[in-house]
């Protein structure tokens, strides 16, 4: 607990510098007015920062479900002022936030609390309200009086609680912050509500889950003794309770759909094996299947979480389990594969890899393990046909892998090549120019093979040659 603690504070140390680093960028926000074109580049140089200080989870399966879910909502709503990216923050605090220019991003812990998909989609449509409102650029406008370090502290303190960490990083106490109080007021969160309940039930959705998601909140406050950060960037919440409320009793009493798109519990389960340790987890799905033994997303979460415990009879066992239910699923697929191939099992392996890919999952991990299992069979040319198919992924591991199987089939010339590559990727500059020498003694000269070679060594011998000092009058 302490550790995760100490993870999530050097995250939200990393936001806050973000924000007040932006803050602070000429031209960016001390001006007459906050333009939607201001409001573009804030959004995408914040995005660029969280993105490259490693805050935003990069699985493809979450992040493809979290930008169809929004998109979806944003197909029924034709005022976007923005083209809208939807991300995931890896955090188990519970929050949701909107920063300028479009850019919505949901911490894990929140998608793995709410109950249904209708939930999930009534916290980004609230989201996506207040950027089509402008309720942030407004926000900044009227606070120009306001010092930019002020404003920095401010809305470092709005979008993450406030706290230590933005007061040591911007150098204003907390109640410096507070007393100034620019967060979103009690009018914008009615508006944002009122809007986004319009696109959640528009979009086929229950408009009465958002209500239900605010309540559930409440509920685990009051359990687990924590104020969600959800609160803090969202404040009003029982007089929004009570807005929805009388919404739903009056304009949206049709109800709607709780799932349209599903595999909301995939997704929760996804981010659960991620966030917590193999034995948070065994005790986790272990309590859920009691409820529903039956569950195939419960049944996958629990053979995963064996497996990564070393239990890998159990966890096959919890694998087969799963796929009676659920026949044609592409992850239970994947790691069946996988777990059978760390045992030993190449044949076994191959199958359900070659299942899982004839299902249409091109997961990296099905791509790579299936290489491997083909590899390790002895068939060299296939393993590395599915390496090339990862080449886009920049990944040193797969140039190394695609060079050693090269050096099992006795093709020097391409196993030096990929082995520098690799170590080019790896940042192993000495090693990289070695291969890459090698490489070169086995293609013709003037060959595209060996000028891309030449190139490759030019490239590396610039980079670490020493520079030259500047000449000065007595050098002269």
């Amino acid at each position: 607990m302490i550790e995760l603690r100490m993870r999530q504070h050097k995250r939200l140390s990393i936001i806050s510098l973000t924000l007040f680093i932006l803050l602070l960028l000429p031209g960016g926000i001390a001006r007459a007015s906050f333009t939607l074109e201001d409001e573009k580049k804030l959004g995408k140089e914040f995005y660029d920062k969280l993105e490259k200080s490693d805050v935003l989870l990069q699985d493809r399966r979450v992040n493809e479900y979290i930008n169809k879910l929004g998109n979806s909502i944003l197909s029924h709503n034709q005022n976007a002022p923005f083209v809208f990216h939807f991300s995931v923050v890896k955090s188990s605090a519970i929050n949701a936030f909107a920063t300028p220019g479009g850019y919505i991003y949901v911490n894990a812990g929140l998608i793995t609390l709410v109950g249904n998909e209708s939930e999930l989609a009534g916290v980004l449509a609230h989201e996506i309200a207040h950027v089509n409102a402008r309720h942030i650029a407004d926000i900044i406008a009227k606070s120009q009086k306001v010092g930019v370090a002020t404003l920095a502290a401010i809305l470092a303190g709005a979008f993450l609680g406030g706290g230590d960490v933005t007061a040591a990083v911007t150098g204003f106490s907390v109640a410096t912050a507070t007393s100034l109080n620019l967060k979103y007021s009690r009018e914008h969160e009615e508006e944002a509500d009122r809007m986004g309940m319009s696109y959640l039930t528009a979009t086929g959705y229950d408009g009465k889950t958002m209500m239900d998601f605010l309540k559930k909140m409440r509920r685990y406050e009051f359990y687990s003794n924590t104020v969600p950060s959800y609160f803090l960037t969202h404040p009003g919440t029982d007089e929004r309770i009570r807005y929805l409320d009388g919404l739903t009793q009056t304009r949206y009493r049709h109800g709607g759909a709780e799932n349209i798109i599903g595999s909301l519990k995939r997704i929760q389960t996804i981010l659960l094996l991620d966030r917590k340790t193999p034995d948070d987890n065994l005790k986790y799905f272990e309590e859920e299947l009691k409820k529903n033994p039956n569950d195939p997303d419960n049944l996958y979460g629990l053979a995963v979480t064996l497996g990564n415990l070393g239990l890998t009879s159990r966890g096959l066992d919890n694998f087969q389990k799963a796929l009676l239910l659920s026949p044609d699923d592409g992850d239970i697929l994947r790691e069946m594969g996988i777990t059978y191939f760390k045992s030993g099992k190449t044949e076994e392996a191959i199958k359900f890899l070659t299942s899982a890919m004839n299902n249409g999952d091109k997961d990296t991990a099905t791509i790579l393990y299936l290489g491997k299992a083909y590899e390790a069979r002895g068939d060299y040319a296939t393993a590395i046909e599915l390496y090339r198919k990862l080449l886009y992924t920049d990944d040193a591991d797969i140039y190394y892998s695609i060079a050693m199987a090269h050096g099992k089939t006795g093709n020097k010339g391409d196993s030096h090549y990929y082995f520098g590559l690799s170590f080019k990727k790896g940042n192993k500059r000495e090693s990289a120019l070695f291969h890459f020498n090698e490489a070169l003694k086995y293609y013709p000269q003037g060959s595209p093979r060996a000028q891309e070679i030449e190139k490759e060594i030019k490239t590396l011998k610039e980079k670490g040659s020493p520079q030259k000092p500047p000449k000065t009058a007595s050098s002269e």
